[in-house]
C-alpha cells in the first residue's frame, strides 16, 4: 500500500521577498532557484533544531515558491503501538485527524515557532551569501580554466625575492620563484605579461592561478602574437628549447614549400622577432626550420655554428657532429649551453668534435686495428 503524507497547514511566515531576491540570484549571477532553495532549507532546520533543542525531531521546513510562505513541518509515523513521542503517531490518534491513515503513512503538523522569523531570515541571508561566493569563484574558476596556456597581463603586488604576487583584476596569480627568469627584477606596481601554466581548485574553493615567465609555453604564445602565420596555422612550432634570460631555440616548419617559416617568423627588416625579444628583455632567440632528415634538423639546430657533417645512429638517437676547428667552441657555446638547447630541441644526443679531434680519433682508431693485426 501507497504510504500517505498528510500536511496540517497553517498559514507560515512570509518569505515573499526572498522568493523574489532568489529569482533574481538566478537572473543575474546564474545560481539555480531550486538548489539555493534546498539549500536554504537545509540549513533552516539545522538552525531550527539548533534554536529549538529539538535533534531528536523530525523536522522539514519547506519554503512555497507559490504563496511566498516557508512552513516548518514535524514529521511523525503512524505506528501501531507508540514508543517515541516525538517522532510517532498511534494509528487511533492519526485517525481522528483522517481516517484514511493506515500503519507506516506519516503525518506532517505544522508548527508555529514564535521568533524564528528573525533567524530563518538570518540563515537564508548566510546561505545566500554563501552561495554567491561560490557562484563567484565557480565563474573565476571557469573563466581563468578556459586561458590556460594564454598570455595575461598583471600588475605586480608583491616581489620580495620570493614568489611574484600579481593582480589579474578579479583575482590574484602567483609566480614561484622558479617560473621567473633569472636576469629579470620585478618591483611592486609593475605591469608584466605572464603565461597561465596552471589553473586549480584550492581550499574552500578558491581558485589558484600559477604564471610564468621562464616556460618554453611563454616563448610559444607571444610567437602566436608576433606571426600570424603560426596563430593560423600556416606555420607550426615543431619543438622551443630555452635557457630563460639567455637564448631560446625554436623549430619552425610549413607544409607550404611557397612559405619561408624562419623568413616570416623573423619579419622584415626582423620587426617581429624583435618585439618577441623586447619583451623577453635582449633574451636570445635562434629560430631554425624543422626538418624529418635529423642531420639536417641536427645540423640547423647547433646554428649559429657551422657543421661540416653529421653522423647519425637512429636506434640510440645519437649524433657524432663534425665542425670546423674555429667553430667549436661557438658550437658547444658558454657553459655548452648552445650543444645542450640544441638536444632539447631535437631530442638528440649529440657528441660535437672538431675536424681535428675527429682526425686524431681516427689515427687512433686505426693504430689500434693495426697493433691487433700485427699481434
Amino acid at each position: 500500500m501507497k504510504k500517505k503524507e498528510v500536511k496540517i497547514v497553517n498559514k507560515g511566515i512570509d518569505t515573499t521577498e526572498l522568493i523574489t531576491a532568489m529569482d533574481e540570484l538566478e537572473k543575474v549571477n546564474g545560481i539555480d532557484k531550486e538548489f539555493l532553495m534546498q539549500s536554504i532549507e537545509s540549513a533552516l532546520v539545522v538552525a531550527y533544531k539548533r534554536n529549538f533543542d529539538c535533534n531528536d525531531e523530525n523536522v522539514k521546513i519547506v519554503l512555497d515558491k507559490n504563496d511566498g510562505q516557508m512552513h516548518v513541518y514535524q514529521e511523525k509515523d503512524v505506528v501501531e503501538e507508540v514508543t517515541d513521542n516525538k517522532k510517532e503517531i498511534s494509528l487511533e490518534a492519526a485517525q481522528k485527524i483522517n481516517t484514511n491513515y493506515n500503519i507506516g503513512d506519516k503525518v506532517e503538523f505544522e508548527l508555529m515557532p514564535k521568533e524564528f522569523g528573525r533567524i530563518a531570515a538570518q540563515t537564508a541571508r548566510q546561505v545566500i551569501t554563501q552561495k554567491i561566493r561560490e557562484a563567484s569563484r565557480d565563474v573565476i574558476f571557469s573563466e581563468f580554466a578556459d586561458k590556460k596556456g594564454e598570455i595575461i597581463t598583471g600588475l605586480v603586488q608583491k616581489a620580495d625575492g620570493g614568489s611574484v604576487i600579481m593582480d589579474l583584476g578579479r583575482i590574484e596569480g602567483i609566480m614561484p620563484k622558479k617560473e621567473q627568469v633569472p636576469t629579470e627584477k620585478y618591483s611592486v606596481n609593475d605591469k608584466i605579461r605572464a603565461c597561465i601554466i596552471s589553473v586549480e581548485k584550492g581550499v574552500k574553493g578558491s581558485t589558484q592561478i600559477v604564471l610564468s615567465r621562464a616556460s618554453t609555453e611563454f616563448v610559444r604564445k607571444l610567437f602566436e602574437i608576433e606571426i600570424p602565420e603560426i596563430y593560423e596555422g600556416v606555420i607550426e612550432i615543431k619543438s622551443i628549447s630555452r635557457d630563460p634570460g639567455s637564448r631560446s631555440k625554436v623549430a619552425v616548419y610549413s607544409p607550404n614549400p611557397n612559405i619561408d617559416p624562419v623568413g616570416s617568423c623573423v619579419g622584415q627588416k626582423g620587426i617581429r622577432i624583435q618585439n618577441i625579444i623586447n619583451e623577453l628583455h635582449g633574451e636570445k632567440i635562434d629560430v631554425i626550420e624543422w626538418n624529418e632528415d635529423p642531420s639536417i634538423y641536427i645540423s640547423t639546430a647547433l646554428l649559429p655554428a657551422k657543421v661540416l657533417a653529421v653522423d647519425v645512429k637512429e636506434d640510440e638517437k645519437f649524433a657524432q657532429v663534425i665542425v670546423p676547428d674555429d667553430q667549436l667552441s661557438l658550437a658547444i657555446g658558454k657553459g655548452g649551453q648552445n650543444a645542450k638547447l640544441a638536444a632539447k630541441l631535437t631530442n638528440w644526443k649529440i657528441d660535437i668534435k672538431s675536424e681535428s679531434q675527429f682526425r686524431k680519433m681516427l689515427e687512433e682508431m686505426n693504430a689500434e686495428e693495426t697493433t691487433k693485426e700485427e699481434e
